[in-house]
């Protein structure tokens, strides 16, 4: 039994939902998201809140009931606020500046790195060591911030690289003589 697909998804005030056969639709203040369902669960709306339940027994079934749930208690988030992801870059003259619609990394390499920002998906900058990745799309965040990260991720030994705020790097030892 799932723990987290047994609990129904609370709708707050000025939130709506709407499913048609596979298909849920949630309208809020900062937008609308629709996500669509696998066959192997039912999605129902009702008093103000989204229920999720499996069509079966099935080890899938089982799997898609959380997942599902989680996607709309997501969604029902980012229409009412947004999804944030902090980077902090570590390194001597690495740092981020924004230029319009494109992030500039400098990143070590002998060429600036041009990162594009996507639709829907807001990158600041307060410092040229910080970049802040927000938008209503929870998966489209974290995969905005993973494609950042990947250009320069930190390495073991001095710390060096792009690395989410707060995350914990295992330093290793040098080589010793």
């Amino acid at each position: 039994m799932s723990r987290i697909g047994k609990k129904p998804v609370a709708l707050p005030s000025g939130v709506s939902a709407s499913v048609s056969g596979q298909t849920i639709e949630v309208k809020g203040p900062k937008g609308t998201q629709s996500f669509t369902a696998t066959d192997d669960v039912t999605l129902t709306v009702g008093e103000g809140q989204v229920q999720v339940d499996p069509r079966g027994k099935s080890k899938r079934a089982r799997q898609q009931w959380g997942m599902s749930r989680t996607i709309v208690a997501n969604m029902v988030h980012g229409v009412t606020d947004v999804f944030k992801k902090e980077l902090e870059i570590q390194g001597v003259g690495y740092r981020a500046q924004l230029q319009g619609k494109t992030l500039k990394l400098n990143l070590g390499y002998s060429h600036d790195v041009d990162f594009e920002i996507p639709d829907g998906i807001t990158v600041t900058c307060p410092k040229p060591t910080e970049i802040i990745v927000e938008g209503h799309d929870a998966q489209q965040v974290g995969q905005v911030a993973a494609n950042i990260r990947d250009w320069r991720r930190p390495e073991p030994y001095k710390g060096k690289g792009i690395r989410y705020k707060g995350e914990y790097i295992f330093a290793k030892e040098g080589k010793k003589k």
